[in-house]
């Protein structure tokens, strides 16, 4: 079990490394906001599964707080996506 929960965790740091380069590194607004959002949520997902393995009491939680992740992630990346190319066309 522990081999499995830290197999978990550093796959969700991986991501969330690359998706902190992604963010430094690439071109433009949406790129960026690709970058930081779909890999951060692979990464916060896999760091939660890997604390799930270590507490397994947690685990009701730990799903309230995967549903509330990818619910909210993709919609606030949208969100900015949207105010970024609205306030474009403005200039």
């Amino acid at each position: 079990m522990s081999y499995a929960g830290h197999a978990f965790i550093a796959i969700g740091l991986f991501f969330l490394v690359v998706s902190g380069l992604g963010v430094l590194r690439m071109p433009d607004v949406f790129n960026r906001l690709q970058a930081g959002t779909k890999a951060s949520t692979l990464g916060f997902l896999g760091v939660l599964i890997g604390a799930g393995f270590f507490r397994p009491m947690w685990i009701p939680r730990l799903l309230i707080l995967a549903v509330f992740l990818l619910s909210t992630a993709p919609l606030a990346a949208h969100a900015l996506a949207r105010a970024v190319h609205s306030r474009r066309g403005d200039a």
